[in-house]
């Protein structure tokens, strides 16, 4: 049944190419009898031919037409990024991700990689190989130019993520809908432009460290690539001085803005516990005279609860009329039951003979804790406007 439930989920692979006819076959077979065997959740490889001139498309086509849950795409425009916004942008499936054709990475990171992705854990994974558990075998040129590059990015822009270029990345399919707008790049600046603009909006981004073995037979242009990664990483720092940058997000994506309300709501019910407290301590303070530490808070902990909750009820949640008063008094009550436990806690358990003063910081103090739970149960729980009652 777990299983099931499991295959449900769906991830699509894209493996961009361009000119690959020498490593597609091989490469996306084992792909395919990778995840076929061990990937617990649903899977679909999408090979996107970007404007290739030998026979990769043909190879392709064959491939869909004998793996099942593989399918071919074909550009008429070379480009790394235009390949994977054509595929990410109209992907139905829960996770979308891409890895270099020649699997340099090794695929037990996959299931690593999406995980997270999947749980709801983070918005967006990349391979890191720069990582002290990764393991990397690749010449001192890549080596330099790489380390560089992400030092730039990390010196310049103030990049939190330590490697943009690996060929190894995941994205929550509703985060890539909406940050693909903002990104320019069609090329490969594409990944580090993604991630910079995932990092600005404040989302989460998940590294997994891999191990990395560097394709001698690579097609990639080391220098051109780094001369427009370079151009690239300018154009963005001027955007983003300019605030040219900043996209609208949906609120389940943006992280900066309250729940729905509790803006409004906070600095309402900070004015009213700060009242409700002065009036406990008065009360306290001229109960205590006459009565135990326990019996003086239990009655000024009910007399400001009750009013604590009826001034809530119309200045920080917005309900008017009698209707429902009395349930809202009751069900507060829950709210005054946690603050009663914890502040006669805060004094049964204080020494015998302590000074006023003592008696009052702890009572203070658990009034904090307390009030912090009865918010919560006021905004989700007593006051919550989408609640469904019973008679």
């Amino acid at each position: 049944m777990e299983t099931a439930a499991l295959r449900t989920r769906l991830v699509e692979v894209v493996v961009p190419v361009h000119n690959e006819q020498r490593a597609l076959r091989a490469s996306t077979t084992r792909l395919h009898a990778y995840l076929a065997g061990t990937f617990p959740y649903g899977f679909r490889i999408t090979i996107a031919d970007n404007a290739s001139t030998d026979d990769t498309w043909r190879i392709a086509t064959e491939l869909a037409g004998e793996l099942p849950h593989v399918r071919a795409l074909h550009l008429d425009e070379k480009g790394r990024g235009r390949a994977l916004r054509h595929v990410w942008s109209r992907s139905e499936a829960d996770v979308v991700s891409y890895m270099d054709v020649d699997l340099s990475t090794d695929l037990d990171a996959f299931l690593p990689l999406v995980a997270p992705l999947l749980s709801g854990h983070s918005d967006l994974a990349i391979g890191t190989r720069l990582a002290r558990a990764s393991r990397v075998e690749r010449g001192p040129k890549r080596e330099l130019i790489s380390r560089s590059y992400n030092l730039l990015l990390r010196s310049v822009m103030g990049a939190g993520f330590s490697d943009a270029q690996c060929g190894f990345k995941a994205v929550r399919t509703e985060i890539a809908h909406a940050l693909l707008p903002g990104v320019e790049d069609e090329q490969w600046f594409f990944d580090t432009e993604l991630l910079l603009l995932a990092e600005r909006h404040g989302l989460r981004i998940h590294e997994v460290p891999v191990d990395w073995v560097d394709d001698p037979d690579s097609r990639v242009d080391i220098l051109r690539t780094a001369m427009d990664d370079l151009r690239g990483l300018a154009r963005v720092a001027r955007e983003t001085l300019s605030g040219a940058a900043r996209i609208p997000m949906p609120a389940r994506v943006e992280r900066a803005e309250l729940p729905k309300g509790m803006a409004r709501q906070l600095p309402r019910f900070a004015i009213v516990g700060t009242g409700s407290t002065l009036a406990y301590l008065v009360l306290f303070s001229s109960l205590r005279e006459i009565l135990s530490p326990l019996a003086a808070n239990a009655v000024a902990l009910l007399v400001t609860a009750v009013a604590n909750t009826a001034v809530n009820r119309r200045f920080t949640f917005g309900v008017t009329g009698s209707a429902g008063a009395m349930r809202h008094q009751l069900e507060a009550l829950i709210a005054f039951l946690v603050g009663l436990t914890l502040t006669s806690g805060s004094l049964f358990l204080l020494p015998d003979r302590v000074s006023y003063g003592v008696e009052l910081i702890a009572v203070v103090i658990a009034n904090a804790a307390a009030t912090l739970v009865r918010f919560l149960l006021l905004r989700v729980w007593v006051f919550n406007p989408e609640r469904k009652t019973t008679r």
